[in-house]
């Protein structure tokens, strides 16, 4: 097989490198499973997933005990899976921010989204303040803080009628700082020690304590999103090119970017709420993705996704073995090993342009 030829930065065979992150994904969902303080052999983990499907799983013979059914189908698929649309979710929305402000270093965590939307939800969780919207109300406060974060960013650096890339990093820059400041007065004024706790190891990003019903909403969400950004992509494309070139080639410039801020608000703040803030992981894979395919959005969207999902499967089998029987916030984890892969990629291709 020419690998040359398949996966050529500028024309990559698409559907095979599709199929081979969707093959490297599944086996990331296997052996990921069966990693942990209580380690399940890949065949043992296989034969009990296998075992819950109608008809398949009559025939297959019950060799493991009821612990390890219960460790990976109560405790670790749910929590693997929760990973896999965190780490797709939030690979999806640097892509939309990126696109957005026409800036490759655009991510969640520069521009204050993610300070926004955690500080309303530690809001929430601490004090309760959103309990009246009921189940999901982490879910939306933490949208309603990203919301407003990105908005107020967005909006200040705006030059007559242009985002100015400087004052846009700058500002989310500052209300990344100022959102952190708040978030610290709520949780030095938490009613109790163990709240205080619960909030700080949510904050550093964990996944710890994943249920099924938690998977729901934020599988809808990133489902929906990758929708209209893939119907889209065109349009995200010319928006690299500036404003008035976009709307020149027939894109109606406001009404994207609109639904590009409402898209990484809701995303940034459905995730942070269900897993705290994972950082780098929106920064660092649409970088490697567009080194590794290009600049086409048609083609960044889903390798993205993918890619951010076998990441933070993997940083939270690292984060929950490293100190084992005890575990790490996978947010560390994600900076440890996101950051010196990015400052590799930045010299790695610095070197190719000299």
């Amino acid at each position: 097989m020419n690998f040359k030829r398949h996966f050529c930065r500028k024309e990559p065979n698409m559907p095979l490198l599709i199929c081979i992150l969707f093959v490297i994904a599944l086996i990331s969902l296997i052996l990921a499973t069966g990693l942990g303080p209580v380690r399940i052999s890949p065949e043992t983990t296989v034969k009990i997933l296998f075992s819950r499907i109608p008809k398949i799983g009559e025939i297959i013979p019950k060799t493991w005990e009821a612990l390890d059914q219960n460790i990976v189908l109560g405790l670790r698929l749910p929590r693997v899976c929760l990973g896999m649309v965190v780490g797709a979710s939030l690979a999806v929305c640097g892509v939309a921010m990126q696109a957005l402000v026409r800036n490759k270093l655009a991510d969640p965590f520069i521009l204050g989204v993610s300070g926004g939307a955690a500080s309303f939800a530690t809001l929430g969780m601490l004090f309760g303040v959103f309990s009246f919207l009921g189940t999901y109300f982490l879910s939306i406060s933490a949208f309603c803080g990203a919301a407003i974060t990105i908005i107020f960013v967005y909006s200040i650096s705006r030059v007559r009628g242009r985002i100015n890339i400087t004052q846009l990093l700058l500002s989310g820059v500052v209300i990344s700082m100022i959102m952190e400041g708040i978030t610290d007065i709520i949780t030095l004024s938490a009613p109790n020690a163990l709240g205080l706790h619960s909030a700080e190891f949510w904050m550093a990003g964990s996944l710890a304590g994943a249920r099924w019903a938690y998977l729901t909403l934020p599988a809808a969400v990133l489902l929906i999103c990758m929708t209209v950004l893939m119907l889209n992509y065109r349009g995200l494309n010319l928006l690299l090119l500036g404003d008035e070139s976009a709307g020149a080639l027939g894109i109606n410039v406001h009404r994207l970017q609109k639904t590009l801020i409402f898209i990484s608000s809701l995303m940034a703040g459905v995730t942070i709420a269900v897993s705290g803030s994972i950082g780098f992981v929106g920064l660092i894979v649409p970088h490697f993705t567009r080194l590794w395919v290009g600049s086409n959005h048609k083609r960044v969207l889903p390798v993205s996704a993918l890619l951010g999902g076998i990441f933070v499967v993997w940083a939270d089998v690292a984060a929950r073995m490293v100190i084992a029987p005890e575990e790490l916030p996978v947010g560390i984890l994600s900076a440890v090993i996101g950051g010196p892969i990015f400052i590799w990629l930045l010299v790695k291709t610095n070197r190719k342009t000299v």
